[in-house]
């Protein structure tokens, strides 16, 4: 588990005596705030806050370990601090991208990025589920990302949402792919390949629910990229949404359906003194929105 980002959380309790402040605190909900406390507590082996009608109120466990906790805390800050004056220094910039993106934003993000940064900047590229790079940029391993919206961003800022083009896949032989209207419900029997739900929840949730609205009730199946999700739906068993634009694929058809319903929604999260380089990748977003 994140044991700083966990102990944060007890942290901001202890101080606010109140889950709803000090999640209001920590700029997030709060039932993720209450659930996370309860996994430090079963991860500790011991019950840190009392839960009250009236409030917070730590155990005599939780007096004992606030201290410590409040030590490690600040410390975890002092060493992003530091990293980060140590990073400005060398003219290094890490930031990462949700595997959704597609390959030619990447590549425009670092020329933006590295052009910001000016000559001898290095870039680095981290390239991950949305949960793990938004976990990186609140521990302060990452600069900026670019993550798929929806998503839980406590710790983190987060600028505009923005629509990047992205195309329905289906097999070259199905029925649908010959249709002078093709629609969801064409797609029934069909498997919707997608990526796990554990890299974003509240996205994967949200095509699920698009899918059902259009009259598809689809069932799912794991790919972790494009390749993957080539080969699956090559396979005639399934189809899926991705950002590459059309090209001539052997048993993949791109078809037009919903644009701007099935658009991938993205946004850049920042951490502390990276507004610049959130302004640099944005403007990049902004140029290969959906018009």
């Amino acid at each position: 588990m994140d044991l700083i980002r966990h102990l944060r959380f007890f942290v901001a309790v202890a101080d606010e005596r109140h889950f709803g402040r000090a999640a209001a605190a920590l700029e997030m909900t709060q039932p993720p705030l209450s659930q996370g406390l309860r996994r430090l507590e079963r991860h500790l082996g011991v019950e840190l806050v009392h839960r009250t009608r009236q409030g917070a109120v730590l155990t005599s466990a939780g007096t004992r370990l606030l201290p410590r906790a409040r030590l490690l805390v600040d410390d975890a800050a002092r060493l992003l601090a530091e990293s980060h004056r140590i990073a400005d220094a060398r003219g290094a910039v890490h930031w990462g991208a949700t595997s959704a993106l597609p390959d030619r934003v990447v590549t425009a993000c670092v020329t933006a990025l590295r052009t910001m940064s000016g000559a001898g900047a290095t870039v680095s590229t981290t390239v991950d589920s949305t949960v793990d790079l938004v976990a990186r940029v609140r521990e302060g391993l990452c600069d900026v990302a670019v993550v798929e919206h929806p998503a839980l961003l406590d710790g983190v800022e987060a600028g505009p949402v923005v629509k990047l083009p992205r195309w329905l896949v289906a097999p070259a032989d199905h029925r649908g792919v010959g249709a002078e209207h093709p629609n969801f419900p064409m797609l029934s029997g069909l498997a919707f390949a997608h990526a796990p739900r554990a890299a974003n929840p509240p996205a994967y949730d949200t095509v699920v629910d698009l899918l059902r609205e259009r009259g598809l009730d689809a069932p799912m199946v794991t790919v972790r990229d494009d390749r993957a999700l080539f080969a699956a739906v090559a396979a005639g068993g399934a189809f899926g949404f991705t950002t590459a634009p059309p090209t001539s694929t052997p048993g993949v058809s791109w078809l037009r359906m919903a644009p701007r319903a099935i658009a991938l929604r993205v946004r850049v999260v920042r951490g502390t003194g990276a507004q610049t380089s959130a302004d640099a990748v944005d403007r990049v977003l902004y140029r290969e929105r959906v018009r």
